[in-house]
């Protein structure tokens, strides 16, 4: 039997200092930070951190070609329960692993909330590539993504959509739905 990896070392403290910079990421699109933690095989320290401070016993997380340990592991430390991606609040893996992406829930027009969120695990996180606007910023971001061609589909759906949080090892950001893109998509 492998050894379940380590959750948070504190967990009041290093959740709340987790919290504030997810909570930063999304208020700031296109923002990349740092958050390094503790993760399980198949999950980057920014997905574990995120999971470990947004997930709980009333959260189903899809973990999208993840590995056993890593479903191990969030249910030790948070008690999410395992969904099917049509059901989850969370969907975490490869941008690849997550396809295809109109299985998830987007919302409705009386409950635009009810969507998933999505931690997609990428090779390269950087502020090259399109240009972003929205909310939360001042003029304009750029930001390396998966697909640029989903952040435009999926902001013609606001208020409803996708919320969209990339990590690369401890690297995060976050675009929201209302996020969009500036010029034309590649």
């Amino acid at each position: 039997m492998t050894q379940l990896a380590a959750g948070f070392a504190d967990p009041p403290i290093d959740s709340a200092r987790a919290f504030r910079i997810i909570m930063q990421v999304m208020a700031r699109p296109g923002t990349i930070s740092e958050l390094p933690g503790p993760a399980p095989e198949g999950l980057s320290p920014a997905a574990a951190a995120l999971l470990l401070t947004l997930a709980d016993h009333t959260t189903p997380v899809h973990l999208a070609g993840a590995a056993d340990a890593a479903r191990h592991w969030l249910t030790f430390h948070t008690g999410a329960p395992a969904a099917e991606p049509e059901e989850a609040a969370f969907a975490v893996g490869t941008w690849q692993d997550l396809q295809p992406l109109p299985r998830y829930a987007v919302g409705t027009p009386d409950y635009p909330d009810r969507s998933v969120t999505l931690i997609a695990e990428i090779e390269e996180l950087s502020s090259d590539g399109p240009r972003l606007a929205g909310p939360g910023i001042e003029t304009e971001m750029r930001l390396s993504l998966p697909d640029a061609a989903f952040v435009r589909r999926n902001m013609e759906l606001y208020p409803q959509g996708i919320d969209l949080f990339l990590t690369c090892g401890p690297r995060l950001a976050a675009l929201p739905r209302s996020t969009r893109l500036l010029g034309e998509v590649g």
